[in-house]
């Protein structure tokens, strides 16, 4: 299969990076990635200086996600696709690109709220990855770190975005009745063989954070059941426990992090094949499972 993009970084802003520091490390299970700017702290599940990006900030929320593309061409398709659809690009600063190790970075803000960084020459890390919580590693040769989905009142705009601007291809979609008189739509995105890299959630208002969750999926289902044990011993709310989701196949938990948006460990997803054909309409999450274990 040719693609053209990874997801390669998400960028989150939180009044304390070392708050999530444990978090990060003994519950999911990452390892600390290259140093960043002052007050920065970052975060890898792979052989790349880093996969999160933690700033000192307000938002408590994602602020940038990085999109990797896989050649000088691909790069260069994606901005101009961007360029030709009128969305404002920004080349990054020298700053930028030592700061992100990159060597090609341009920005351009996505409807949903948060800023896209299409990068190129993303740096490796200057020490191998082993993580002792995760022995079995994480799956992200060729598909990026894992996954990001975003709420967003500018759903329309958002698939345009993702579709026409960056080159991605839904996936499929779910709509289902979460509660009288609510309806939830969720469409998901592929640029490579990852099931989705990113998807939307059609918000009916704004929400308070943009980013609901990030996922990383480790090589290992045993992997999980022990995230989902240092998860529930930790005492943080596990929106989701252990489940099968019915249109990415993926089995997974939901972690409440400390600020707010989930993190998602699962195992064993589908992958995209072509031509893909599995683009429909599903109406539930889950196959089984993925209930809630402790809410505060």
């Amino acid at each position: 299969m040719h693609y053209d993009l990874e997801i390669g970084y998400l960028g989150i802003e939180v009044p304390e990076p070392a708050a999530l520091s444990p978090f990060f490390a003994e519950v999911i299970g990452l390892m600390p990635g290259e140093p960043g700017a002052a007050g920065t702290l970052t975060w890898r599940n792979d052989a790349k200086a880093h996969r999160l990006i933690i700033q000192p900030g307000p938002a408590s929320d994602a602020v940038f996600v990085g999109l990797e593309a896989t050649s000088t061409a691909a790069f260069d398709r994606t901005a101009q696709r961007l360029g030709d659809l009128d969305y404002e690009l920004v080349e990054g600063s020298a700053a930028d690109l030592a700061e992100r190790q990159v060597t090609r970075l341009v920005k351009a803000l996505a409807p949903w709220g948060v800023r896209v960084e299409l990068v190129a020459g993303f740096a490796d890390a200057t020490a191998p990855f082993s993580s002792g919580l995760v022995p079995g590693g994480f799956v992200t040769h060729s598909v990026g770190f894992g996954h990001a989905v975003f709420a967003t009142t500018a759903f329309d705009q958002s698939h345009r975005f993702l579709t026409a601007g960056l080159g991605f291809t839904q996936s499929d979609w779910v709509e289902l009745q979460i509660a009288e008189g609510i309806e939830l739509e969720v469409r998901f995105y592929h640029c490579n063989p990852r099931h989705h890299s990113i998807a939307v959630a059609h918000a009916p208002f704004d929400l308070p954070q943009k980013l609901h969750h990030l996922m990383v999926e480790t090589t290992r289902r045993d992997d999980v059941t022990a995230a989902f044990g240092r998860a529930r011993d930790s005492g943080l709310d596990i929106p989701m426990g252990l489940g099968l989701h019915d249109n990415d196949r993926m089995f997974s938990f939901y972690v409440k992090s400390p600020v707010g948006f989930l993190v998602e460990v699962g195992h064993g997803a589908r992958t995209i094949t072509e031509p893909w054909t599995g683009n429909r309409r599903y109406d539930s999450m889950s196959i089984w499972g993925h209930q809630p274990l402790r809410l505060a």
